[in-house]
């Protein structure tokens, strides 16, 4: 089978998992990843994080933002541009959000950020214990994750996303850690 129609049935059957996650589950899962993540970005002292504004069946790190928010740490989320690239937007309210392509949220009318980053969330399909990740299929985060060297990469995902071997290609980037854990 080839890399993209390995991706491709990875991709398919990892949203399908997703899709049928138990409510419950899902939001306990939710809740222990935004604890981590707090957890490392306060150890830390990160003041720059990047996030993804979680879209239909994602890890929702929502409470994690609101917390961020009022922590004064700035908070840039990315908006999805044509020709692979993210666009990136200082986040200051939740409230005043817009739709772009493919159902994801981003920042109305806000200030754009071209700054570095102390620590990146990436969000995605699938993962295997190299750290590599499967996205879904645009190629946005790979072309940013490389301009990203200094900044600290972490994925999120549910333990059912795990794979024996990410397919990779030559643009895909490793990601520093995956948090994740058993439920």
């Amino acid at each position: 089978m080839e890399i993209n129609e390995e991706k491709k049935t990875i991709r398919k059957l990892m949203l399908e998992k997703r899709r049928k996650l138990d409510t419950l589950v899902k939001l306990e899962y939710d809740q222990f990843i935004c604890d981590q993540l707090e957890l490392i970005i306060l150890k830390n002292g990160y003041k720059v994080i990047h996030a993804y504004i979680p879209i239909a069946n994602e890890i929702d790190i929502t409470p994690l933002l609101i917390k961020l928010l009022k922590y004064n740490i700035t908070l840039i989320c990315p908006k999805t541009l044509p020709k692979r690239r993210l666009e990136n937007r200082v986040l200051k309210s939740l409230n005043e959000l817009e739709v772009g392509i493919k159902g994801t949220l981003y920042p109305v009318e806000c200030e754009l950020f071209n700054g570095k980053y102390d620590l990146i969330i990436v969000p995605g399909l699938a993962f295997d214990d190299r750290n590599y990740r499967l996205g879904y299929g645009g190629g946005y985060y790979d072309n940013f994750l490389v301009k990203q060297p200094e900044s600290y990469k972490v994925g999120i995902f549910y333990p059912f996303q795990k794979v024996d071997l990410v397919p990779i290609e030559l643009h895909d980037i490793c990601l520093d850690t995956i948090l994740v854990k058993e439920i």
